[in-house]
């Protein structure tokens, strides 16, 4: 079971001149329908208590409050100010300088893994830069692996760095691991949004380029499609509580493209060829506008022959996992990286 307890160390909605919003909790409980099973039912297709509460919690913030369109423009994340990341006793961290962007390695004190090493390219749209959520999420990685080291570069962001900055900094990361002494079979690539597309233009370049390929790829409710083209961009528009109800957010307004096609696949992976990838885990929320990212390139994976599990969440929403271990749904989800895992190792 998982336990890692490093989670206060996030702060989602502080900003210097908007301070730390505390909702009424009492409001969000109230939308909550009372016929509900109990949180830690076993039936999947049922959304939790505590899943529902957050999802009309986010609805809450991004659709009724001020502060709403700056998250979901982006603008709020380039200007979150956050307080130097407090290492759990349990890891170390190291700091490394590429030159163009910096990099955070974790790993644990005590009986590390070192038959693994796993790759996080964090989320944030190409416009936002990595924040304390995602060294929390290292720390579960660290922990559903037995304790792989994780390397989380800070790659350069839009508007300031269009493509291919993104890419570039991804693959020089690869290899960085690759000088360092491990081999691409040893790598495992993980990201969220942003992240899990670009994990998956990171695997294009490196087998259109001869390199070695990673072991596996977790992808988190993963951005490959930039051109706004699937169908649940329609079908979730009113449901998705963190994009929904506007075309102003991110995931229409984005500088990362620049002048570049759209449709170039290490731009949008659907739009390439994933033959020859590893086996990919993709999760994803049932309301969220991106669904069809993620429905779709597992479709097209698995007829060009990848193994690929792809699991959806009913009423969760864009990237659920950062709930770490505090909804039903978010932990399921971590559970289910962990046997993904432990499959890929037993699969060598």
């Amino acid at each position: 079971m998982i336990g890692f307890h490093g989670l206060n160390n996030s702060y989602m909605f502080e900003d210097e001149q908007i301070g730390t919003y505390r909702p009424k909790i009492e409001e969000i409980i109230n939308r909550t329908p009372k016929d509900h099973k109990d949180e830690d039912q076993e039936d999947s297709d049922a959304v939790s208590l505590k899943g529902r509460i957050v999802t009309n919690l986010i609805g809450h913030i991004t659709n009724d409050l001020a502060i709403g369109k700056k998250i979901k423009s982006g603008e709020l994340r380039k200007r979150l100010k956050e307080p130097k990341w407090k290492v759990p006793d349990c890891f170390y961290t190291e700091d490394i300088d590429m030159g163009d962007f910096t990099m955070k390695l974790l790993g644990s004190k005590e009986n590390p893994n070192t038959e693994r090493v796993i790759l996080q390219l964090h989320g944030g749209g190409y416009m936002g830069a990595v924040r304390n959520a995602y060294y929390v999420f290292a720390g579960l990685y660290n922990e559903v692996s037995e304790g792989c080291c994780v390397l989380t570069p800070d790659y350069r962001v839009a508007p300031e760095h269009p493509y291919p900055a993104a890419l570039l900094d991804a693959v020089a990361s690869y290899k960085w691991l690759l000088d360092n002494g491990w081999f691409g079979s040893q790598i495992i690539l993980a990201g969220d949004s942003a992240g899990g597309g670009l994990a998956m233009c990171l695997t294009m370049y490196l087998r259109d380029h001869k390199m070695p390929m990673p072991a596996g790829i977790v992808a988190m409710s993963p951005w490959t499609d930039l051109t706004a083209s699937g169908e649940s961009y329609e079908t979730n528009y009113e449901k998705d509580p963190l994009f929904g109800n506007t075309k102003d957010s991110l995931i229409y307004v984005n500088d990362y493209p620049g002048e570049n096609d759209r449709m170039d696949p290490y731009i949008s992976p659907l739009f390439g060829s994933f033959k020859g990838f590893p086996p990919m885990l993709i999760q994803a929320g049932s309301i969220e506008m991106l669904l069809s990212d993620s429905v779709d390139a597992a479709a097209k994976a698995r007829s060009q022959g990848v193994k690929v599990r792809l699991s959806v969440y009913e009423g969760m929403f864009h990237v659920f996992q950062m709930g770490y271990l505090n909804i039903p749904e978010s932990k399921r989800a971590w559970c289910e990286i962990k046997k993904f895992l432990q499959i890929v190792k037993e699969e060598e």
